[in-house]
């Protein structure tokens, strides 16, 4: 029962951790068999994603395919740097140029969703509020001091904290963060923007795993086809059997 607990908790211990502790995850709803979603998607990671970041355990002709967008669009919309199609979603910035304008290389995302989760991403993409303290001027609630600029700024607009006091153990008083408001708006109202990052994500969970809904199609032959022989099987054995029986 011990080494069963003990397993049980190493489990579930890396997935309290990438919650962020006490922060509240919000739920992203993922579909990846919505093509326009995931076509939103591959948009705004392109667009504000791939210039840090790369993913380069995807190809563009795999999206293209997999998304229902021509070559020819996914050229002249989606790939802007001399890329070929059968290329993975690599980046211009070198590491050593990364590590000195931010301290540290951005992370490739080609898995970043099967790594942190859904929520995690959902909740992150949302929790950006202004701090004088860091050096791009941005915090983040679920990945306090992040080194990441608020590159969806633009959308989202700019947070602030609001805080509230709460009792330690000891009767004393602190203050922590109650929420985050929007102090200067962005492009996108808040509706819009929860939609838009909820895109984003059902993209990276698309781009961690692209062969998923592929997989699941053939699992049903597979288990159907299993099934059927299955039946073919007993009979055979009755028929076999029938002598002795």
């Amino acid at each position: 029962m011990r080494q069963l607990l003990f397993i049980i908790f190493l489990l579930v211990a890396p997935q309290t951790y990438a919650a962020g502790g006490k922060i509240h995850l919000e739920s992203a709803t993922i579909d990846i068999s919505n093509e326009a979603s995931l076509q939103r998607g591959a948009k705004y990671f392109v667009n504000y994603c791939l210039g840090c970041h790369s993913a380069k355990q995807l190809r563009y002709s795999r999206m293209s395919k997999d998304l229902n967008i021509s070559p020819e669009l996914t050229e002249l919309n989606l790939m802007f740097t001399g890329e070929k199609i059968f290329d993975g979603m690599n980046i211009s910035m070198t590491v050593e140029d990364a590590e000195k304008w931010f301290g540290v290389a951005p992370p490739d995302l080609s898995l970043i969703a099967r790594s942190r989760g859904a929520d995690w991403l959902y909740t992150y993409l949302k929790s950006f509020y202004m701090d004088d303290s860091r050096p791009f001027g941005v915090n983040n609630l679920v990945f306090p001091d992040v080194g990441m600029p608020h590159a969806l700024a633009d959308l989202q607009g700019l947070q602030a904290p609001i805080y509230k006091e709460v009792e330690r153990e000891d009767g004393t008083f602190k203050k922590v963060i109650d929420r985050l408001e929007v102090v200067v708006p962005g492009r996108f109202t808040e509706k819009g923007y929860d939609s838009a990052m909820n895109d984003l994500v059902n993209f990276l969970v698309y781009m961690g795993e692209p062969a998923k809904l592929e997989r699941q199609r053939l699992g049903w032959k597979v288990l159907l086809f299993l099934l059927v022989m299955i039946g073919i099987f007993y009979l055979l054995k009755k028929e076999f059997w029938k002598d002795i029986h």
